[in-house]
């Protein structure tokens, strides 16, 4: 599968820098990008095919992100992932994503829950096949069911502040774990209290879910 740093579609209807910088971004993200990877700005825009302005104006976005660090007279750098950075938003991500599916439980749809099971379904089989990209992308589909079925707008817009956060993690987590059949599990157990129409039993679900995603991230990353 190729890169995210591929050669920039010129064709685009966005700027260039904001093209750029979600191409960076996501390779930031998947692991493309490492953490504690120099950024060389010569590089990446022969890699991608740009001049170095753009690269440049993409970098200091990141690092207004969070994604990037500049060091004194060492440049951009990739952000570390500290074990304090995955605590902190994992901490907040188990709170508030109790209180979305404990409101989901009171307020989904028959529909929703029918969406619910079909991406379930298809995070299993990606699972299964052990295609990393598929199982992240039915991940994030199936927590973003969850959320809509808040039907809380504010909870939604918070959660999708730490969207990039969440997703650098989720990399971690889905490609390291030792036995991703656990998350199928534990998304059974979600979508049973969410059927089930348990608020409590929905929120401690979910709260146990991201629980043991944050221990297993920091299994891997002290490995």
């Amino acid at each position: 599968m190729a890169g995210k740093l591929s050669k920039i579609n010129l064709n685009d209807y966005k700027p260039l820098r904001e093209v750029i910088f979600a191409s960076l971004r996501e390779a930031i993200i998947v692991g493309e990008l490492k953490p504690g990877e120099r950024l060389m700005e010569v590089q990446l825009a022969e890699k991608m095919g740009v001049s170095r302005t753009p690269v440049r104006e993409a970098i200091r976005m990141l690092e207004l992100e969070g994604l990037v660090n500049m060091l004194p007279r060492k440049g951009a750098h990739v952000a570390q992932l500290s074990v304090k950075d995955i605590m902190d938003v994992l901490e907040v991500r188990a709170c508030l994503d109790g209180l979305a599916t404990s409101l989901a439980a009171q307020r989904i749809t028959e529909d929703e829950i029918k969406t619910l099971k079909h991406v379930q379904g298809q995070f299993a089989n990606n699972i299964e096949k052990e295609n990393l990209q598929g199982s992240i992308k039915k991940d994030v589909e199936f927590h973003e069911v969850i959320y809509r079925a808040s039907r809380n707008d504010k909870l939604i817009q918070i959660i999708s502040n730490l969207r990039e956060q969440v997703h650098r993690f989720r990399v971690i987590y889905l490609k390291d774990y030792h036995s991703p059949k656990d998350i199928v599990n534990e998304h059974l157990s979600i979508i049973e209290a969410v059927t089930a129409k348990d608020p409590q039993l929905a929120q401690n679900a979910a709260e146990r879910h991201i629980k043991n995603q944050q221990q297993a991230i920091l299994k891997v990353l002290k490995i």
